[in-house]
């Protein structure tokens, strides 16, 4: 099950990643202006793990044929993406919406992830 623990590894940095960002907005919006380079430099490492998720995913696809996991993870980095240019754009009036948007659905994922897997038996 290495599949399984890469996809539950690289979902449960994606998560962790994704929390902070609204963190360091917030940050910022107490006018400290480090939490604007935090939040930048977060938005490249949320988009990174996502695209290295979505590696995973494909793994997971092929070697378990779980497709599930690759098609939220295509949605997931979909929103990210366009949520990364907007934010660059300063169209907050998206950027901020889909990133409560795409925290919650990672959030799902990770759970989801999580869960026992039916039909294998694990040792104690």
């Amino acid at each position: 099950m290495v599949t399984v623990a890469a996809l539950r590894t690289v979902v449960s940095a994606h998560v962790v990643a994704i929390v902070a960002q609204p963190v360091f907005a917030g940050v910022y919006l107490t006018g400290d202006f480090e939490g604007l380079r935090l939040h930048a430099v977060g938005a490249d490492v949320v988009t990174g793990i996502g695209y290295l998720q979505l590696v995973v995913a494909i793994v997971v696809w092929v070697r378990l044929r779980r497709s599930w996991p690759f098609v939220l993870t295509v949605v997931v980095v979909a929103a990210e993406t366009v949520q990364y240019v907007a934010g660059l754009e300063g169209a907050l009036w998206l950027h901020v919406p889909l990133g409560v948007m795409t925290v919650a659905a990672l959030v799902v994922q990770f759970v989801d992830v999580w869960r026992p897997v039916p039909g294998v038996v694990r040792d104690a």
